[in-house]
């Protein structure tokens, strides 16, 4: 008996995934320089299409980081002295995907951000000012491969894919610090790295998806990407060594990695209502993988659960998920190494972080076929 030709089996297994962990990464804080998300399909149910089929969607998240870490050590004294560097960033992603083939899909991102950041050290540390900066960040284009035939392997499958990150974010927005001109007078400069829009840099991508059913209502997930940032440096000041004449070697803004790698399981309660839970692990490396890894950044991981729940019906889907971080950790930077190295003074610096992010997904599929259909054990999950 064929039943519901235009709901996939695929569509059974993993609409948790994208409902629920429609991102690879979604930054925390001033670790990772800005949002990022893959570019070959940010999730398995968007990229289990068929041929001629695609997928329009929206994806947003906000984020407050404020909680300073050096290694895996939170330094309280921030928040309680007012010390703390505060970051609000909101990121909006219009993503469109289209099924070359059953197996061969494409996709673009294009992300836009509206970020703030409060401080006192950036003022001349007298005063706490806001600094601001908006607007277009790093498209993200690229195509992925289901390694299996989605047809005849509908229980399970998995995916490799390949992107470029094209540098369209402004990676020099600047706006009014005060105190730090001639006589303590307001000067304008480059926003930190953590709030710049883009970076800089062309990029590549590569990703891994996987998703595998366990009963008939319950599968595993899993997947990652990693990021290669050749390029070293943006040329971009960071007047980091106007603070001391040892951050000399921090004056210029580098170009980093970035990666992620995300696990879990997700169980549908109804055709409609479904869950997750699951973990990731994201963060910006200490060195990159080509390229050199001189100039200022913020090394560091983070390791969070990742609970989330959504719906979907017909070829609407829309979720809700709040990743909340279980373990922060800012590493020693190049940097940090250099001038522990050039001093004989052990030399570790901070980055903040936040507690949890607020993740919200919106898509809808324009079918042409569908990829796979329900097997008869399956019928009573969409009755």
């Amino acid at each position: 008996m064929r039943i519901m030709t235009r709901i996939s089996l695929g569509r059974f297994y993993i609409i948790l995934l994208f409902l629920l962990s429609i991102n690879y990464i979604n930054a925390q804080g001033c670790v990772a320089i800005r949002h990022f998300s893959c570019s070959s399909g940010n999730n398995l149910e968007s990229n289990l299409l068929g041929k001629g089929s695609f997928q329009l969607g929206m994806k947003y998240r906000y984020f407050k980081s404020f909680r300073h870490f050096r290694g895996t050590e939170q330094e309280k004294d921030r928040v309680s002295n007012n010390t703390e560097v505060i970051n609000h960033s909101h990121a909006w992603d219009i993503n469109l995907n289209y099924g070359i083939t059953d197996r061969l899909f494409a996709g673009i991102t294009i992300p836009t951000v509206i970020n703030s950041r409060s401080s006192l050290y950036e003022h001349g540390r007298e005063e706490r000012h806001l600094s601001f900066s908006r607007g277009l960040a790093d498209i993200r284009v690229g195509v992925g491969y289901w390694l299996f035939d989605p047809i005849k392997n509908p229980s399970g499958n998995m995916s490799v894919g390949i992107g470029f990150k094209l540098p369209t974010g402004k990676y020099n927005a600047s706006d009014i610090f005060y105190n730090v001109g001639p006589d303590g007078t307001p000067q304008v400069r480059p926003v930190d790295q953590s709030i710049q829009p883009g970076d800089g840099g062309f990029g590549i991508t590569v990703d891994l998806q996987f998703y595998r059913s366990i009963t008939e209502n319950l599968f595993v997930y899993g997947g990652g990407f990693y990021l290669f940032n050749p390029k070293e440096t943006n040329e971009i000041r960071t007047f980091r060594e106007t603070l001391s004449p040892i951050l000399e070697n921090e004056s210029i803004t580098s170009v980093p990695d970035q990666f992620a790698v995300r696990a879990g399981m997700g169980l549908s309660f109804t055709s409609i209502f479904s869950a997750s839970l699951g973990a990731r692990y994201e963060g910006v490396p200490v060195e990159d993988v080509i390229g050199g890894s001189s100039g200022f950044r913020r090394p560091g991981t983070v390791l969070s659960i990742d609970p989330g729940v959504g719906m979907s019906l017909s070829n609407f889907s829309f979720n809700v998920n709040v990743p909340f971080a279980v373990r922060r950790e800012r590493p020693q930077s190049v940097t940090d190494l250099e001038t522990q190295a050039i001093t004989g003074e052990y030399r570790h610096g901070d980055a903040a972080f936040a507690d949890y992010l607020i993740n919200v997904g919106i898509s809808y599929t324009f079918n042409n076929k569908p990829v796979v259909r329900v097997k008869e054990e399956h019928k009573a999950i969409f009755d």
